[in-house]
C-alpha cells in the first residue's frame, strides 16, 4: 500500500536521516515540520497517513501538537519518536491520542515497519515498551476517565477489552477465546468501534483509566 508521511523533528539532521530511511523503503515523505505548530498546519494540508511526532520541541511541543489534530479531526496516526524509553512525555503523548511509539534508535526496519502498521490503522509500542506502558496505566489509583458505552458491550467483547488491556496481540485472543483469528480481530474491531476509540493502543488506556480493567495483585 502506499503511505504517505509527515515528518517533525526540531533537527533538520534528524529529519533528513527519516527521510533517506522511509523514502529508501518506498514510503512518501509529503512534507517537514521543525516545531508543532508548522506540524498542525502541514498535517491538516496534507492529510498523510502518519505523522512522525518529537515530543520536545519548540514553540509547540508534540504532545500539544498531538492534542491539536485530534481535535481538529485528523485521521493521521501519529508516531512518537523519542530518544529514551522511559520518557515520561511519552504517556501523555498516547493520552493525548498518539497510536504509537518508536525509539530514535530503532533499525530502518523497524521504522518503516512501524509507519505501516499506523497506516493499516493498528496501534504500535516498541517491544517492551508496551509492557511498562500498560503497567504504567495499571498503576494508577483511581479512575481518571469517564466508562462511556461500555454498557454497549457484549460479554465477549468486554473480555476482549480485557485481554487488550494485558497488551494480548489478536492472535493471543484468538487462542484465549479459542476462536479464529478472524473472530478475533472482528472483535476487536467491534469494542473499539464501540468505544468509538483510534486503536488498542488508546483501548489499553481506556481499560485502565476508567477502572473497567484494574490490575491484578
Amino acid at each position: 500500500m502506499s503511505v504517505e508521511v509527515v515528518l517533525v523533528d526540531d533537527q533538520a539532521m534528524v529529519r533528513s536521516g527519516l527521510r533517506s530511511l522511509l523514502e529508501g523503503d518506498g514510503i512518501a515523505v509529503v512534507a517537514e515540520a521543525s516545531d508543532g505548530e508548522e506540524a498542525v498546519a502541514a498535517v491538516l494540508r496534507h492529510r498523510p497517513d502518519v505523522v512522525l511526532m518529537d515530543i520536545r520541541m519548540p514553540v509547540l511541543d508534540g504532545i500539544a501538537a498531538t492534542r491539536r489534530l485530534v481535535a481538529a479531526g485528523s485521521s493521521a496516526r501519529v508516531l512518537v519518536l523519542t530518544t529514551f524509553d522511559l520518557d515520561e512525555y511519552v504517556f501523555e503523548a498516547l493520552r493525548a491520542g498518539a497510536s504509537g511509539f518508536l525509539l530514535k534508535d530503532a533499525t530502518a526496519e523497524e521504522l518503516s515497519d512501524a509507519v505501516r502498521t499506523l497506516a493499516e490503522g493498528n496501534g504500535l509500542l516498541a517491544g517492551a515498551v508496551a509492557r511498562r506502558v500498560i503497567e504504567e496505566f495499571a498503576r494508577l489509583p483511581t479512575p481518571r476517565a469517564p466508562v462511556e458505552h461500555v454498557a454497549d458491550l457484549t460479554a465477549r467483547e468486554t473480555e476482549v477489552l480485557r485481554l487488550l488491556a494485558q497488551g494480548c496481540s489478536n492472535a493471543e485472543i484468538a487462542r484465549a477465546l479459542v476462536v479464529s483469528n478472524a473472530t478475533a480481530k472482528t472483535h476487536v474491531s467491534n469494542v473499539l468501534a464501540k468505544l468509538r476509540l483510534r486503536d488498542r493502543i488508546q483501548a489499553v488506556i481506556y481499560a485502565y483509566e476508567s477502572g473497567l480493567v484494574r490490575p491484578s495483585g
